[in-house]
């Protein structure tokens, strides 16, 4: 059955990152496909919406992209309730448990709608980074706590992410609904890889380790060069590909030449080409994400669509479907641990060809197949708030409100120098 379904997400193109890419891949292949799709998302400059095949509703937003790297939402706009009442809205489903979220849920009131919310990131960690104050940090954990307990149902990208939610004082039930990749399943033709990496010293023979994401230290990248320098000490030839940029790049190439890596390690920059990028899967031996951070870790998955093997953190999130030395491989959180793992590995290339076929066939999910499971659950949750089956919940208290407030405030009238943020 068609249902109009809204999502709403603080972030949006032109400001991409993961969630952002989440809302894009819902709402095309619902309006595509299965139903009806509207984005709810704060104002940007230079945005440019008749891109997409579905309608984009604006509201107003403060610019602290110099600061925190995002438009801040300013919620309970008219236009927004307006455009979801003209579109018959039937269920909102929000990324992100801030300015967002507040709409969904007084808009709730309005629609008679449920309010769906999907956890998809650490959260405390971005604000621990962005807030240098404990304390602030504290209270804006509560109030994202208290928005999205609010909610009529939450999911989780992963049973880590809910584990992580549970430990910010999340009381609920949850649902892990993990997320697709856009990457099609299957290895491109050998003569477009070789003419996207060429240029690059890849020789033959050598063993090729990738990492694709944001150059950021969190993301495990010194466990990684240190790592590299152990395997150059025992005189290992190979080559550790770095895809990406980041506040931390520059940094990140100063400590590789620290460490006399040389040519062993490449740098591209970021390669905004999908079919380039996979062309790099294709070509590399293995995929290293030391990552404890990521809740999901979707460049795990891309890499199983070309049939590439990763290497993960046992325990980890992104490590959560993975069977050691079947479809992927497992280390501790040391340098150590990851250079010793891959000095066996690069004896047994065809442990890591294996892995990586198993990786294709048991880790892979398409964004079609993840989106049509998340929307024949909106259909039970459309079902239950009709019949009367979830709580009933209150309209927006005037602490929450206030607390909201206070926050805008700040963010807009912050100097954004070395009071609050790092």
């Amino acid at each position: 059955m068609k249902h109009n379904i809204a999502l709403l997400n603080d972030s949006f193109p032109p400001q991409i990152d993961g969630v952002a890419n989440t809302v894009v891949n819902y709402a095309t292949v619902i309006e595509k496909e299965l139903g009806h799709a509207m984005v709810i998302t704060p104002d940007y400059p230079d945005a440019c919406d008749e891109q997409f095949p579905f309608p984009v509703i604006r509201y107003p937003s403060l610019d602290v992209r110099n600061f925190i790297g995002y438009m801040a939402g300013v919620p309970f706009s008219p236009t927004v309730l307006k455009a979801m009442k003209n579109e018959k809205t039937e269920l909102m489903h929000c990324h992100c448990p801030s300015a967002a979220l507040l709409i969904a849920r007084e808009t709730r009131f309005k629609l008679k709608a449920p309010v769906v919310f999907t956890y998809h990131t650490k959260y405390d960690v971005d604000l621990l980074k962005a807030f240098k104050l404990k304390l602030l940090s504290e209270n804006v954990v509560k109030l994202m706590i208290s928005n999205i307990s609010a909610c009529d149902e939450v999911w989780t990208v992963s049973r880590g992410a809910g584990d992580n939610l549970k430990s910010l004082g999340y009381e609920g039930d949850y649902i892990v609904m993990p997320n697709g990749v856009d990457m099609p399943l299957g290895r491109l033709d050998d003569g477009y890889i070789r003419e996207t990496v060429k240029g690059y010293d890849l020789p033959d023979g050598v063993p090729v380790f990738l990492f694709v994401g944001r150059m950021m230290w969190y993301k495990g990248i010194r466990i990684i060069l240190d790592a590299m320098e152990g395997l150059k000490s025992q005189n290992m030839d190979f080559r550790m590909v770095f895809i990406g940029d980041g506040a931390d790049a520059l940094d990140i190439r100063a400590y590789a030449d620290q460490l006399k890596l040389g040519d062993k390690v490449i740098f591209t920059g970021a390669v905004r080409d999908r079919k380039a990028l996979k062309a790099w899967y294709c070509r590399a031996d293995l995929f290293l994400f030391p990552s404890s951070y990521d809740t999901n870790g979707l460049v795990v998955r891309e890499a199983a669509a070309s049939s590439l093997a990763s290497i993960l953190v046992r325990d980890s999130c992104a490590a959560e479907d993975v069977t050691e030395d079947r479809n992927g491989f497992l280390m501790t959180e040391t340098a150590a641990s990851l250079a010793a793992k891959l000095a066996v590995l690069c004896r047994y290339p065809e442990a890591m060809k294996q892995a990586g076929e198993r990786a294709a066939e048991e880790l892979y999910i398409s964004w079609d197949s993840a989106i049509r499971r998340a929307y024949d659950r909106y259909e039970v949750i459309i079902e239950n708030y009709r019949a009367g089956r979830y709580p009933r919940r209150r309209h927006i208290t005037d602490e929450v409100l206030r607390s909201t407030g206070e926050l805008m405030t700040v963010l807009s009238r912050m100097p954004f120098n070395d009071i609050f943020f790092s």
